[in-house]
């Protein structure tokens, strides 16, 4: 529910009495808004996910400005514990926390006892190998292994067949589960860096992406961005990166986020099979070029500077919700050393808050990531964190970058420890559904999300009383329309005959539409209520059908609200009932009839 003055001032009160002896020398007024099957190898549209804008968020930056870290290495005791990450801007609550490769004096680290060695490894085979040369170390009885790496950085959204590809490896070890993999925090989330880059034609209209080639990292998070805008659009995916077919989008295989852009750049091309809509080999071959690329900076600023000519067809800007920096270490060793692990999330979510409210904040973990990235500089890394529009080599406007940073209020709301709502677990399974659907034989399965994440340590940091500002999550105005649509889909969501009420069929695709709509939480929702004709040969029967559509499209929006106030507000909604003046099938048949029948979701968003 939405906070009235009164409780406002409650709350404000509250967080001077959390930081007696503080001077709150910077305190703004809180922002206005919400508190808080296939075959394998069988080509078909991805499995839907519907996503989130960036901005029109309510962080709240109460929280008083602390030192920043020096640069002279730390003396804090201890054994170093390993943290491999990417080159990401998500990370920059990380970076600060740290205060540089090593952590130093004067650090959020320093402050939890914590001593971290960041290094670089942006390969995620590679993060498994160490992940398991760590396990195992441990499993021979070192306590404290300094073989591999007690931690690693990943796509939340990439999760699921991570842990699918190493969980069982880490399972033969023994002790039942003791020495797996798990998700432990999140240290921020892409907001706009990862995106599908595209042919402007595409953009203005998807259907000619069909047949279109794109180079990007099978089964990676962005990968799943194109997916998802497949899904939105009703594309069908061609899974094999080894033939191509007319009426999919195709793949080419990259090595890593760099590498999907490189071989746009470089008009990567190579003979394929032709394959039908059945997946057959026809006998015929085609020569095909990459048109495309699914990338995150500073794989996008490369595309754009170097080549150009590409737009944004969609990016984790939309899809707020899809892909938070999740922290993943070895459970046993986590278990044994509860205090280091709620030690780094107390120092990364505190750090999160303090780059959340000063720029000089930001400016320093920019500085910090340059050196651990070994890449670029200070000015590059600040730049890309907030996100940039600015004319690609052939001067068309793209927006480049763009990341949050997270603090305890974004952790405890994502890994669901203060609310009935549980966003990452949404995004685990919804896109381990989209991969085990893909690739069926490469990944039949994946470790159920309660077996591979374990918020007791975010729930310790919360317990400490480390202080912390509101969640960033995303706002809406009622009277805000759609301007740029992003997806538009038809649900069959099953009515009792002539009524506003779900048949009992109707429950699995209500959860696939919440689901969907839940990934991303700041996309404009419109939904259309469509009916047939029939009743419709009257002012009376044709003014009954224009009701029942609009009450179904209500119901649909009820329904949705139940699912979670901060996922779905009553301003993010939009309902509109067209009775039967928009068919999109005969009404002389069956068939047709059935066709009509229907709740349309259109998402978009205001600019």
């Amino acid at each position: 529910m939405r906070l009235t003055p009164q409780a406002k001032k409650v709350r404000n009160v509250l967080l001077i009495i959390i930081g007696v002896g503080v001077a709150l020398f910077a305190r703004q007024a809180y922002l206005n808004g919400w508190i808080p099957g296939t075959k394998p190898g069988e080509a078909a549209v991805p499995k839907s996910v519907s996503l989130a804008k960036e901005g029109k968020s309510n962080i709240d930056t109460s929280i008083p400005a602390a030192p920043l870290p020096g640069s002279q290495v730390s003396a804090v005791a201890g054994s170093p514990v390993n943290f491999h990450v990417w080159a990401w801007n998500a990370q920059m609550g990380l970076m600060l926390a740290n205060g540089g490769p090593v952590t130093t004096k004067g650090s959020f680290m320093e402050k939890y006892g914590v001593k971290l060695n960041l290094s670089r490894q942006d390969d995620t085979e590679v993060m498994k190998t160490e992940l398991l040369a760590f396990a195992k170390a441990l499993k021979a009885g070192n306590p404290n292994p300094n073989d591999g790496a007690h931690f690693i950085a990943i796509m939340g959204d990439g999760a699921a067949q991570f842990f699918a590809a190493l969980n069982p490896e880490l399972e033969k070890l023994g002790e039942y589960s003791a020495y797996t993999a798990e998700i432990v925090g999140a240290c921020g989330y892409s907001r706009g860096e990862d995106k599908f880059m595209v042919p402007r034609e595409w953009k203005d209209n998807p259907q000619a992406a069909k047949g279109g080639v794109v180079a990007g990292v099978l089964k990676d998070g962005d990968w799943n961005i194109a997916m998802h805008w497949c899904s939105l659009n009703g594309i069908v995916n061609n899974p094999d990166p080894k033939t191509w077919r007319e009426d999919s989008l195709n793949w080419v295989a990259a090595n890593d986020y760099l590498d999907a852009p490189t071989k746009y750049i470089q008009g990567y091309h190579e003979t394929r099979d032709i394959v039908d809509a059945q997946g057959r080999r026809t006998g015929k071959t085609k020569e095909v070029t990459v048109q495309a690329c699914v990338t995150w900076t500073p794989g996008d600023v490369n595309a754009a500077h170097e080549k150009g000519g590409l737009v944004t067809a969609l990016s984790t800007k939309e899809n707020r919700m899809q892909m938070p920096c999740v922290i993943i270490g070895i459970r046993k060793w986590n278990r044994a050393n509860t205090d280091k692990v709620e030690g780094m999330l107390a120092a990364t979510c505190e750090a999160g808050d303090q780059i959340k409210a000063y720029d000089a904040a930001l400016r320093r973990a920019a500085e910090i990531s340059a050196e651990v990235y070994k890449e670029q500089n200070a000015d590059y890394w600040y730049t890309y964190y907030k996100g940039k529009h600015e004319p690609d080599r052939q001067g068309l406007d793209i927006e480049l970058g763009g990341s949050t940073v997270n603090n305890l209020a974004d952790n405890l709301y994502l890994f669901g420890v203060d609310s009935n709502e549980n966003p990452l677990k949404i995004t685990y399974n919804t896109f381990g559904d989209i991969v085990v659907q893909q690739y069926k034989d490469q990944v039949p399965s994946y470790p159920k999300y309660e077996n591979v994440v374990d918020a007791r340590y975010l729930f310790g940091v919360k317990q400490r009383g480390v202080q912390t500002s509101s969640p960033d999550v995303a706002q809406f105005k009622g009277s805000e329309n759609i301007t740029e649509q992003v997806g538009n889909r038809s649900w069959h969501i099953e009515f009792e005959t002539g009524k506003a009420t779900f048949s009992p069929q109707a429950s699995d695709v209500l959860k696939q539409l919440a689901s969907a709509l839940s990934v991303g939480s700041g996309l404009i929702v419109e939904i259309h209520g469509h009916t047939d004709n029939v009743g419709s040969n009257t002012d009376a029967g044709r003014a009954l059908n224009q009701s029942l559509s609009l009450r179904r499209a209500q119901a649909v929006k009820d329904w949705l609200m139940t699912q979670g106030g901060r996922t779905f507000p009553e301003e993010r909604i939009r309902v509109t009932g067209h009775g039967d003046s928009q068919p999109v099938a005969d009404n002389r048949t069956k068939a047709g009839q059935q066709q009509n029948r229907r709740v349309q979701i259109i998402v978009g968003t205001s600019n």
